[in-house]
């Protein structure tokens, strides 16, 4: 199996260092032999979720297909007030079937390390049943970036480098059971709840 992974940035700012990031993250990904996308929420504008019978069809689509095209996701969002910002919880809002038997990773750019930020997403993500690795990475972006938007922190790197080969595996094990479970007549699993 060759695992598909969604890298979504959810900063609104030009020069984000969390988008930064991710595509390290997400190169990273390709390094270990995933297929990897972007969808940057700065470059594309999800409506404010009322309800998809209601939202703009044509607006949503190609975020649709790259979600169900996703095995295994890296969300990345800054730090606001103690929260992902609005823009990631509004993206999470337009699915959550999407999201059951699926890999979650997270980065967070914050100067009080974005636990919350991370564990906000991870609540969101369990409702929907799916699964997270279990740290996340944090940046601060004027300890860990240098002027020219470089990582000038070797522990960055080297965490980046770590969630990317660990979403490759860890995702792929998971996806690949939770395609099996959809297969199979076993109503013990979760996965019964999503066969068509």
């Amino acid at each position: 199996m060759t695992i598909n992974i969604l890298g979504v940035g959810a900063s609104l700012r030009k020069q984000s260092n969390s988008t930064a990031a991710l595509k390290i993250a997400l190169d990273g990904a390709k390094k270990h032999g995933a297929q990897i996308r972007l969808l940057n929420l700065r470059e594309t504008e999800l409506p404010l979720y009322k309800t998809k019978n209601e939202s703009g069809e044509s607006e949503i689509h190609k975020v649709e297909e790259d979600v169900n095209w996703a095995d295994a996701f890296i969300l990345a969002s800054p730090d606001y007030h103690g929260s992902m910002s609005g823009s990631m919880k509004n993206f999470l809002d337009y699915f959550w079937t999407e999201f059951a038997g699926k890999m979650f990773g997270y980065i967070c750019s914050s100067h009080e390390k974005g636990l919350t930020v991370m564990d906000h997403m991870r609540t969101a993500v369990r409702q929907c049943y799916g699964w997270s690795m279990p740290y996340g990475v944090s940046i601060q972006g004027g300890e860990d970036f240098d002027a020219n938007g470089k990582i000038a922190n070797d522990e960055l790197s080297q965490r980046l480098e770590m969630l990317a080969r660990d979403l490759v595996v860890y995702g792929e094990l998971v996806r690949t059971q939770f395609t099996r479970d959809l297969r199979n007549n076993l109503n013990e699993t979760f996965a019964s709840r999503y066969r068509k």
